[in-house]
């Protein structure tokens, strides 16, 4: 007789993956206070951090300079980045940083913060230029120690390998490398309490989009890690998000959005995004819509499309996000996934439609000449994405 346990299926074994993820995480309420006992045991030297003005007038910079100038560090702050960051403002930070000797990077803000100061970090110690280092494992390092705090509910930087550069005047590349993990992600929820409901509401659907998109990847390093953490990230941000934007003060809202954008930034940092991404991107590059934003315009268009030939992804994820949705299966309930993310993002008071952000018709086709440039992100979608499908899902969210 057979053991029932000696018997196997090739068809039940889990394919070979690579998971990478930050070295070290810190989360919870308060968490800021312990920043300079944490920065002792990752290395000596000057601070040099990296935030943008709007952080700067919050005063969070300086309860940072503060907790660390009692602790004898010496800090130079860099507070010009911008969104979608160009070349230009990395390249001055990366100058800046050598000058001031810094011995410790310290990104803090939102995903674009994080995004320079990991560039920053790659960047000073001079083996390679930017321009080396754009693409999938070309940056090589070594860096300098980095530390990242994020201030936003959304892009999940803090714990993926991946920097997003604008280059030129609409163009943006990529550079993908785990060189860019930092030592530590420290996520204290309370330095999200001060976000804008605009803010957590782009921020919010966008870590949402990292989850499903996550979830649902036709990469081949699409894993159980990745798809476990999607999952319980929407989990999270499902019963959060709305909430959080309704009342900014909620600290349960709050510290589960942080924690579900950085489960959501590690699955996908694994098991990479795909088309919203690739459509969201031009709109960010032509008419500097926030990023966050931009996913959402496109978000159940591009589902929508996805939907018709591979369903299954989206059928799983909607209990999770919609738990009334449990009762659909199939075709029916990733459509219901579809219209329920829709209507999530207009009850958060995002606009809906392209025309809303004064997008012109005319650009369409150029949006969508655009988007086939991110082949990076294309080839991961469950459906593949010609040009004329991509302006047919402009059309259909203009």
């Amino acid at each position: 007789m057979q053991d029932r346990d000696a018997t196997s299926s090739t068809d039940t074994l889990v394919s070979p993956f690579t998971f990478n993820t930050t070295k070290s995480l810190e989360f919870g309420h308060g968490k800021l206070a312990a920043l300079p006992t944490l920065l002792d045991m990752i290395a000596p030297g000057a601070v040099f951090l990296v935030t943008d003005p709007g952080l700067l007038a919050t005063g969070i910079v300086d309860r940072v300079n503060a907790l660390l100038a009692a602790a004898g560090r010496s800090v130079t702050v860099f507070s010009d980045v911008q969104a979608d960051p160009p070349e230009t403002v990395i390249l001055a930070a990366v100058d800046a940083a050598q000058a001031a000797r810094a011995g410790i990077i310290l990104g803090l803000g939102g995903g674009s913060s994080l995004d320079v100061a990991k560039l920053v970090a790659a960047l000073v110690p001079g083996h390679q230029t930017l321009a080396q280092m754009y693409g999938v494992g070309n940056a090589t390092g070594p860096r300098l120690p980095l530390v990242l705090v994020p201030t936003t509910a959304g892009t999940g930087s803090e714990v993926t390998p991946i920097s997003i550069v604008t280059t030129g005047a609409q163009e943006k590349m990529g550079v993908v490398s785990p060189i860019l993990l930092p030592d530590l992600a420290l996520l204290d929820p309370e330095l999200t309490l001060g976000l804008p409901a605009p803010v957590t509401a782009a921020t919010g659907i966008d870590a949402m989009v990292h989850a499903i998109e996550a979830y649902a990847s036709a990469n081949a390093n699409n894993n159980p890690l990745s798809k476990a953490l999607a999952v319980q990230a929407l989990q999270l941000m499902g019963r959060a998000l709305l909430r959080a934007v309704q009342d900014g003060s909620d600290t349960g809202a709050r510290a589960d959005m942080l924690l579900g954008s950085m489960l959501a930034g590690q699955a996908f940092a694994n098991s990479p995004v795909a088309a919203v991404h690739a459509l969201a991107y031009p709109l960010g590059g032509h008419f500097h819509i926030p990023h966050g934003l931009s996913n959402a315009l496109v978000l159940p268009h591009v589902l929508r499309f996805n939907a018709v030939v591979a369903p299954q992804p989206y059928a799983e994820l909607a209990p999770h996000l919609f738990p009334d949705l449990a009762g659909l299966n199939g075709q029916e309930c990733a459509t219901a996934l579809c219209d329920r993310l829709a209507d999530l993002s207009a009850a958060c008071g995002l606009p809906q439609r392209l025309r809303d952000m004064g997008i012109d018709r005319a650009i369409l086709p150029r949006l969508a000449s655009d988007a086939m440039n991110q082949t990076r992100l294309l080839v991961n979608n469950p459906r593949p994405v010609t040009q004329a499908d991509a302006l047919e899902i402009y059309t259909a969210a203009f």
